[in-house]
């Protein structure tokens, strides 16, 4: 059976609680499910690509069919190729 979590006045209360406490004594956390926050915006970081001009060229007429921007395109691409190899779908 697991602990109640206390309520907490505030954040800082509960963010100080958590980090004396472990959480599998509150949650089972076999029973969570993935959600995805949808109306979230991530942090993003800059990066520099080189890319072969044929493939970047390749991707842009991909984009273009899709009416997406060719940046968009890649990131929804990696974002596939990294939820297959890790195995989150």
């Amino acid at each position: 059976m697991s602990k109640l979590i206390p309520k907490f006045k505030n954040e800082d209360d509960e963010r100080e609680f958590w980090a004396a406490h472990d959480s599998t004594d509150y949650i089972n956390w076999s029973r969570a499910e993935r959600i995805t926050f949808s109306n979230l915006k991530p942090s993003v970081k800059k990066i520099s690509l080189r890319l072969p001009e044929s493939m970047l060229e390749e991707l842009k007429l991909l984009a273009n069919k899709r009416d997406v921007p060719y940046q968009s395109l890649l990131k929804i691409f990696l974002a596939e190729r990294i939820e297959k190899e890790l195995g989150l779908h």
